[in-house]
């Protein structure tokens, strides 16, 4: 059993920043893929950012050159840093543990508005 915890979402205006984090229970963080999603009212969750046990990164074209994810083993927290956000990025964003079995966060909302 893996359990996730995100925090760090929130208001901000077009081109600010935000850094959400997930930290996760259970010993075996760094040997699984950890990935970011995000969904809005309507829509299917999307692929924002996932980082392999490796640390080998892929980004959703939307979000290329503005969002970086990363990881921390020894906390067993992955980030994911938000720049030059805009109205198109509010939305619920979730941490998923990808493993034998996957699991998710119960998301943290960002608003991006004016």
């Amino acid at each position: 059993q893996v359990q996730l915890v995100e925090s760090g979402g929130g208001l901000v205006q077009p081109g600010g920043s935000l850094r959400l984090s997930c930290a996760a229970s259970g010993s075996a963080f760094s040997n699984y893929a950890m990935g970011w999603y995000r969904q809005t009212p309507g829509k299917e969750r999307e692929l924002v950012a996932r980082i392999t046990s490796l640390g080998r990164t892929n980004y959703a074209d939307s979000v290329k050159g503005r969002f970086t994810i990363s990881r921390e083993n020894a906390k067993n927290t992955v980030y994911l840093q938000m720049n030059s956000l805009k109205p198109e990025d509010t939305a619920l964003y979730y941490c998923k543990f990808v493993g034998v079995r996957d699991y998710w966060g119960q998301g943290t909302q960002v608003i991006v508005s004016s």
